[in-house]
């Protein structure tokens, strides 16, 4: 049985491939794209009786790829878990808010099982403070309550989850992380910091079993459809995820294609076939990048900077930040996943943490030169000039965190770097300007997948209260569109297969209700009306659905 043919026709199709073409006319052979140009020229490149789609004047573009996320976390929240976001995601203002929602949850779920809210963000509460020990015993002494942050780098308990945990008034705090105490008393308040001390409570599949996974991933699924995502990243799994991401992979095509970034500490074990993990051959489904973290997040004032932040909020504990390493252990991992061959995407906020992982990657090149390794910057927001150079010089790309510009962007000007700093997080421009091919990202579940509001934060760098963050790091859209599609490929190797709209490649398409480069100042107010995931169409707007 021949594969169905199709051309997409009367449209404008903005191909992202190298030139930068236009096109009007798109012809595809079952997944492939066969030809790209006017409607006669794709005609006479497809065989007779191909069916005709006709665009209406409307803008396709590649399919978007996620180049850092954590697929399928969102679908987790949705389901199981109680959102405590605060304006403009959500409701929770003060903390009587998040107590409320928690203690509903508490009333509907049996006594001894856990109750776990996410999303919440101390700095956006009128109290400007996490939820105590004693507030959350309050709320149930029946139920562990565990409160994640936003950033998922810190969070507070109640005394049952800290029993659970056997975390104790004894507990020394580990490198990168601690346990904050009550500044009287000194005993514990329940608020955890650093992903060495948060332990499981950390993992994204924390509660999580295969069935729970599943349904996570088919509701993360369709709403990365939704999006015009085709392609989409977990990019930090330890073993017991990537047991769940298998089992997942036995069941065949996910209807979404995605890319695993297995935990540097899972190497070389991973490699020789020494962990106890049967990993399927599904081409859907592939593991990518090794993922090291160097600092923490800017919302707990973890991350590591060269400057004190703007308003020091830890000045116990340091006030530049927090290393989640010691050099030399990052030193050591970074040679060991580089001279196994494989390339490493670092979680670095701060421009010391950055620091950290670029003095490594030196020594691991000059004790083992390789080209064309792509080595990643995670984060990178408060990259400097010089480091910049150093990039360019040694070869590494970055993945900008763009949406803070919105999400936190009024916090990072007046509360974490203040406005000089502030005006330079997630530099694209310098980025581009040096030739460093670059991507941006959501981070979901931290900020919600939604790609083109992405591109309007880079383009036009609008925090939430509708300040231009830094008229200086503007990017075109052309530019930011191409790092969510093709650039977004390039990163992780797969710029043969997908990302851009030509011959050989996968025919992966969205097709938006604007053109974002006839109308930058309105692309966050544009929607994706049809996603077409390897020649078929797998949602449309008109019927609000994903299949």
């Amino acid at each position: 049985m021949s594969a169905e043919a199709s051309i997409y026709l009367n449209g404008k199709i903005l191909t992202m491939d190298d030139t930068g073409a236009r096109a009007s006319a798109v012809g595809v052979v079952g997944e492939k794209i066969v030809a790209v140009g006017t409607a006669d020229q794709v005609r006479q490149s497809l065989p007779g009786g191909a069916r005709e789609i006709d665009l209406h004047g409307k803008t396709m573009i590649p399919a978007f790829i996620d180049p850092h996320g954590h697929f399928p976390d969102p679908g987790f929240i949705s389901l199981f878990r109680v959102n405590l976001s605060s304006p403009p995601l959500g409701g929770c203002r003060r903390l009587d808010h998040v107590f409320g929602k928690l203690r509903k949850k508490a009333g509907e779920t049996p006594a001894g099982e856990w109750i776990m809210g996410v999303s919440f963000d101390h700095t956006a509460m009128e109290e400007r403070r996490f939820p105590t020990r004693a507030e959350l015993d309050a709320v149930s002494s029946t139920h562990p309550i565990w409160v994640i942050h936003a950033s998922g780098h810190s969070g507070a308990a109640n005394s049952m989850a800290l029993e659970r945990q056997g975390v104790t008034h004894t507990s020394e705090d580990p490198v990168g992380g601690r346990f904050l105490r009550d500044t009287d008393s000194g005993e514990l308040n329940g608020v955890i910091e650093g992903l060495s001390a948060m332990g499981p409570l950390s993992d994204t599949h924390f509660l999580i079993d295969e069935e729970r996974f599943h349904l996570g991933f088919e509701a993360t699924r369709k709403e990365y459809l939704g999006q015009g995502v085709t392609f989409a990243q977990n990019s930090w799994a330890p073993l017991d995820m990537l047991r769940l991401f298998a089992a997942e992979a036995r069941r065949g095509d996910p209807g979404i294609d995605l890319m695993i970034l297995p935990t540097a500490d899972t190497e070389p074990h991973l490699s020789n076939g020494s962990l106890d993990l049967d990993w399927p051959d599904n081409p859907h489904i592939r593991l990518g990048p090794r993922k090291l973290f160097s600092d923490g997040a800017f919302q707990m004032q973890t991350a590591l900077l060269s400057e004190p932040y703007f308003k020091p909020a830890n000045e116990n504990y340091g006030i530049c930040g927090l290393p989640y390493v010691e050099q030399h252990v990052l030193n050591a991992e970074v040679k060991k996943l580089h001279d196994l061959g494989y390339q490493i995407h670092t979680h670095a906020n701060g421009d010391t943490g950055a620091d950290m992982f670029l003095d490594a990657l030196e020594l691991a090149l000059k004790a083992n030169p390789r080209s064309d390794h792509r080595h990643t910057i995670i984060h990178g927001q408060v990259l400097r000039e010089d480091q910049l150079d150093r990039m360019a010089r040694l070869g590494v790309t970055v993945s900008f965190f763009s949406a803070h510009i919105y999400y936190w962007g009024d916090r990072h000007f007046d509360t974490f770097l203040g406005p000089e700093r502030a005006r330079r997080i997630s530099p694209a421009k310098s980025a581009a300007q040096r030739g460093i091919r670059f991507t941006i990202h959501n981070d979901a579940a931290v900020t919600p997948t939604r790609p083109l509001h992405l591109v309007s934060c880079a383009v036009n760098r609008l925090t939430a209260s509708g300040m231009v963050l830094g008229e200086d790091q503007k990017i075109s859209a052309e530019q930011a569109l191409r790092a969510h599609t093709i650039d977004a490929a390039w990163q992780v190797f797969l710029e043969h297969e997908r990302g851009s709209i030509e011959p050989g490649k996968l025919a992966e398409f969205a097709v938006l209700s604007g053109d974002p480069i006839a109308d930058p100042d309105g692309i966050a107010e544009m929607y994706v009306e049809e996603t077409i995931r390897r020649g078929k169409t797998v949602y449309t707007a008109e019927l609000c659905t994903a299949i």
